[in-house]
């Protein structure tokens, strides 16, 4: 049990450490030692899980190579959906780079969050509350579109307290974060399908 808690509280601070060192904005000063921190987060992450006995989810995959260069293009460009995408690329070692450098183009058509009342008390006052978030991407490589699939939507619901204001916003921000990296996730494995998509076999052959 001590272990299990100790383990939990390592991977806990490695993850932390991690996601601070990737939101941080870099300047031309400091461009070389944010990029040995952004290094150092990463490998204090898989270090801590595999220490653990964990795999980390995402970075045992494989992404199409020519995903080493990829461009993001998004009207948001500081959307909770765009950052967490960053920071799961980067987790995977793709180096985002601007759309003339790029050898892959992932194009965001759609980033979309907001919450409607799932349920009201007797006296007509929300109860609970459903956060969504939608996105939809397409996948350009070498100029030709790759992947295009449907949108994918994830909701989470909450109830609600009229009495705490304050704390139920922040909770609404916490699932809405939450909802942009499981979706920024979904659609890196969404990509990695691509690179492990069986070949079509020759009935010549």
């Amino acid at each position: 049990m001590v272990l299990v808690l100790f383990c939990h509280g390592l991977l806990r601070y490695a993850s932390e450490y991690a996601f601070r060192t990737f939101r941080m904005k870099p300047s031309p000063f400091r461009r070389p030692r944010l990029a040995a921190a952004r290094a150092a987060a990463v490998a204090a992450l898989a270090g801590a899980a595999a220490g653990c006995g964990f795999q980390l989810q995402d970075t045992g995959r494989t992404l199409p190579p020519a995903l080493a260069h990829t461009y993001i293009a998004s009207e948001d460009r500081r959307s909770e959906f765009v950052e967490s995408l960053r920071d799961v690329l980067r987790l995977h070692g793709v180096e985002l780079v601007s759309e003339n450098e790029a050898s892959a183009v992932l194009e965001i058509v759609r980033d979309e969050t907001g919450q409607s009342v799932l349920s009201v008390s007797a006296r007509n006052t929300p109860r609970e509350y459903e956060v969504w978030y939608v996105v939809a991407f397409r996948l350009r490589i070498d100029g030709q579109e790759s992947l295009s699939p449907p949108p994918i939507q994830l909701t989470r619901a909450y109830t609600y307290d009229e009495t705490k204001v304050l704390a139920k916003a922040r909770e609404e921000q916490v699932l809405r974060r939450a909802l942009a990296e499981e979706l920024a996730r979904q659609v890196v494995r969404r990509i990695e399908a691509l690179q492990t998509a069986p070949e079509s076999v020759d009935p010549s052959a």
